[in-house]
């Protein structure tokens, strides 16, 4: 075939054609470019109208999550992912209960962007920790984020332990220790040390914001002991316990903490588990 100018005009022109067809699925109308729309209802309210597009069926086994990691831009995202205005609320209070709820002493329940996608991309994520009487949230790390801690309901005695070489007075590594009552913060850096439990007979509750949508946990005591016995210490050791299990993990907690929750034991009348 000789290739002329004629010829090369008459190739582009099919192809711009092709290009321009859009992708049918449905109602839903998908451009070359990922960013058609639906035909929806009409709505008396802008402020609930929704642009969704289908996507196309290679995406259907992935997670919210990755879908938006795929999208090329913050509008292909919201246009064929986070397309209902319910992906933009999340209910720590119904999370609560899944599961069973939480265990005695209590539940700390995340949101972050596996459990709320609408995150993905942002750098921010959150959680609440409902700790029962004497509830303990036991010593962990966020490998990746900061945690700015406030409490909403009750009491939390909270405790840090920053890094290496930070020591008190007695050259001892420095624990700082506060106890918050409601509406008063605290910050945990990353990678430090980091507990809080709940003194008194009542439950109480705080939320923690983090500068990571994926701000990971790291439990000290799981971390230190699971290689030698994983069945053991998943047994043992948790990330909320109740107060009453004290002595299982005091040789892995600071002598204040441990203090702290055998008065608060003593206080409320409860026993401690052999």
């Amino acid at each position: 075939m000789h290739f002329t100018p004629a010829l090369a005009a008459t190739i582009l022109a099919v192809a711009s054609t092709a290009l321009a067809a859009p992708y049918d699925a449905g109602n839903s109308t998908v451009t070359a470019t990922g960013t058609g729309t639906a035909t929806q209802p009409s709505s008396t309210t802008s402020s609930t109208t929704t642009k969704a597009t289908t996507a196309p069926s290679g995406l259907a086994g992935l997670s919210k999550t990755q879908r938006i990691f795929l999208s090329d831009t913050r509008v292909d995202a919201l246009n064929n992912v986070l397309t209902s205005n319910e992906d933009f609320k999340f209910n720590f209070e119904e999370e609560k209960q899944k599961n069973g709820g939480p265990s005695k002493g209590g539940k700390v329940v995340p949101a972050n962007r596996k459990t709320f996608p609408a995150l993905t991309n942002t750098g921010i994520g959150g959680a609440v920790a409902f700790l029962g009487p004497c509830g303990f949230n036991t010593p962990h790390v966020h490998p990746r984020a900061t945690e700015f801690a406030m409490v909403v309901e009750g009491t939390i005695v909270s405790s840090m332990i920053p890094e290496n070489n930070v020591v008190d007075k007695d050259d001892k590594p420095r624990e700082i220790l506060n106890k918050l009552s409601k509406f008063e913060s605290t910050v945990f850096y990353a990678g430090s040390v980091h507990s809080q439990f709940n003194p008194n007979c009542e439950p109480a509750t705080f939320f923690a914001a983090f500068n990571s949508e994926d701000a990971g946990t790291g439990q000290i005591a799981q971390e230190l002991f699971a290689a030698s016995n994983a069945d053991a210490t998943a047994a043992v050791f948790g990330n909320m316990i109740d107060g009453a299990d004290i002595d299982k993990l005091k040789n892995s907690i600071s002598k204040n903490v441990a203090l702290g929750v055998e008065q608060c034991l003593q206080k409320c009348g409860i026993s401690k588990r052999k």
